[in-house]
């Protein structure tokens, strides 16, 4: 990945990106009781609790040998999460960081780049969760925040000014998924009584993409 249509030529390192992800960990761990009680409502009550396993075992696994290049570190983070979180966050962030760093390739991580291995992440995720905007789940944050960091980018912003306008979009997407009727997941079995609920899932990808804006802020 080239500097080519980056705003201001900034190369994204490695250990920025495990910044953001530790920043992630302790947001999650600060949140375990929220995202705990989002699920209650509609889920099976642990996703806070599976995300911050997790993610506790991200950090650690960081601080005991943080791995040289980006998509060597999205793979770590990705083996961890698949291996310490049950149901379906395991797999489904799991492979949101598999397709990160896959898409991150040997280069120079570019703002652009970045956004691209943002929307590879939220690919993968809608495949393996088989997800449509408007399921109710964690795309519905991820789909409005990569939309935004590539408009935003695109349009000349910064890459800390375009952040921040996709973690508002995730953030509006995770509420918007209030009044939905699950239709994927353990929350679509109680079919109509899951409107009135906002999605844990897509609660916790916005605290994903609001990490990732305060990491790279100006």
């Amino acid at each position: 990945m080239s500097d080519a249509g980056s705003p201001d030529g900034q190369h994204i390192t490695a250990a920025e990106v495990a910044r953001w992800i530790r920043d992630f960990g302790a947001a999650v761990s600060e949140h375990k009781q929220e995202l705990t009680e989002l699920d209650k409502a509609i889920g099976d009550g642990d996703h806070g609790i599976n995300m911050d396993r997790g993610m506790t075992a991200v950090v650690a696994a960081l601080d005991a040998a943080e791995p040289d290049g980006v998509p060597a570190l999205a793979r770590s983070v990705a083996m961890t999460l698949i291996s310490k979180v049950g149901g379906a966050s395991g797999p489904l962030y799991g492979t949101l960081f598999l397709q990160f760093g896959s898409a991150a390739g040997s280069e120079p991580l570019t703002p652009l780049g970045w956004a691209g291995c943002l929307e590879a992440g939220l690919a993968g995720v809608r495949a393996r969760g088989k997800a449509e905007p408007g399921d109710k789940t964690m795309v519905d944050a991820l789909i409005p925040a990569t939309e935004a960091l590539r408009g935003a980018l695109d349009g000349g912003a910064s890459f800390a000014g375009a952040l921040a306008q996709a973690a508002d979009a995730a953030e509006e997407g995770a509420r918007a998924t209030i009044p939905l009727v699950a239709r994927k997941g353990r929350a679509s079995y109680l079919g109509e009584r899951s409107a009135g609920h906002q999605d844990p899932g897509a609660t916790s990808s916005a605290l994903l993409v609001r990490c990732a804006a305060l990491a790279w802020s100006d």
